[in-house]
């Protein structure tokens, strides 16, 4: 009796090892759908054909050191670091970025931000380097301007900049303070400038952007619990308990590629589809009505540091992203970029201007589908129980568990 009671405890002890302790195994549609959204399936670092120094290890050092420089702003106390932290998924936790002044949106994370053809939230770049000129003269963020930035290269940088870009230009007659989109002193300073002056400022500043991009190509997403929990199931081999997830983790993610439809545009081993929606998501209290998609499509045409621009490729045929943009339409109103969920459990609050508080918050903030505050929202409404819902977040938490 007892050793076939052994026996029937050992089959059901390898039945459940098979199927993964607990849950009903995943069908092949679904182990591929998971094996798709771990890091293993993440494709190489796409080349930056804008920035011929984006994989120079000497521009990249350049720029590890200027992103943590408080001298980039305006009063010196203000760095990239300060609110991309690097202990905190290169973000702050704070509702709204705080540089010299408050600004209007929500600190994005950085990891894995090298593989998005568009940046920030309204997608009003598109590439690194262009991404990071924009807050060195955003007066909320650092607060400077164009022949500062040139002058302080050439004061504290000369060497190490010359090595990697060449002679430096020669800066004599340029005011200490001018730039396009300064205070009027400082653009009618730029305005005074000639052609060859304006050019060569130019040129070191959107160089000391590219020495920040190579940086930040190399931040990427590392791997979570899920990360390797996928791994075995791709190998079709049973998670060790310490990375296995449990039941309620696993529900979740039945329900995250399932029932919920989350990797609708939540896909992908970043957790991202790099496109916009609006998904009735409220507007800030306190803040203007936000045009999201549809300032941001008008925004990146028009910036001379854009992909076609003479300091990138230069030739529009040469930019799919821009060639091929949607550039109107009711669906960019109020439409904003889908963020990575890599980390998403450790970088409360929520959204663009951080208005949802918790993960909690978010799930059924999905479930009901609110009206959007203008034009028609793409969320649906889901029938989701609180255990589903509690699910969801278990299994959000997992992309966050080392």
């Amino acid at each position: 009796m007892l050793l076939r009671a052994a026996v029937w405890l050992g089959l059901f002890w390898a039945i459940g090892l098979l199927a993964g302790c607990g849950p009903a195994p995943f069908n092949e549609k679904e182990r591929a759908t998971i094996v798709s959204l771990s890091l293993s399936a993440l494709k190489p670092l796409p080349p930056d054909p804008t920035n011929a120094y984006a994989d120079q290890p000497g521009a990249a050092a350049l720029g590890a050191t200027l992103f943590f420089d408080t001298r980039l702003s305006r009063d010196g106390n203000v760095s990239c670091g300060t609110c991309h932290k690097i202990d905190r998924h290169f973000q702050d936790d704070l509702p709204l970025g705080v540089g010299v002044s408050t600004n209007n949106r929500r600190t994005m994370p950085l990891a894995g931000v090298a593989w998005s053809p568009f940046l920030f939230w309204d997608g009003r770049r598109d590439s690194l380097w262009a991404q990071a000129l924009t807050p060195l003269e955003d007066a909320r963020e650092h607060a400077g301007n164009r022949a500062a930035y040139a002058h302080f290269i050439a004061g504290h940088f000369r060497e190490r900049y010359e090595r990697i870009f060449g002679p430096l230009p020669d800066l004599d007659g340029v005011p200490d303070n001018a730039g396009p989109l300064g205070t009027r002193e400082q653009q009618a300073a730029w305005a005074s400038l000639g052609d060859a002056q304006r050019d060569g400022v130019d040129q070191v500043f959107v160089n000391l952007g590219k020495a920040i991009a190579a940086f930040e190509r190399s931040l990427t997403p590392q791997p979570t619990r899920f990360d390797r929990f996928a791994g075995a199931l791709a190998k079709g081999e049973n998670p060790r308990s310490a990375d296995a997830l449990s039941d309620e983790e696993v529900q979740g993610l039945r329900l995250f590629i399932g029932k919920a439809n989350c990797i609708t545009c939540h896909n992908g081993p970043r957790f991202t589809d790099d496109h916009f929606h609006k998904t009735g998501v409220p507007d800030a209290a306190g803040l203007p009505a936000e045009s999201g998609r549809a300032d941001g499509v008008s925004k990146v045409l028009a910036d001379p540091f854009n992909c076609a621009g003479r300091f990138g490729s230069g030739r529009l045929e040469n930019c799919p992203e821009l060639l091929f943009i949607k550039k109107d339409g009711p669906e960019l109103l109020r439409a904003f970029k889908t963020p990575s969920l890599r980390g998403v459990a450790d970088r409360p609050p929520y959204m663009h201007a951080g208005q949802i508080p918790d993960l909690a918050a978010v799930v059924d903030h999905y479930a009901r589908a609110p009206k959007a505050p203008a034009g028609h929202s793409e969320a649906e409404p889901l029938t989701l129980s609180e255990r589903e819902k509690a699910a969801l977040v278990a299994f959000l938490r997992t992309l966050s568990d080392p």
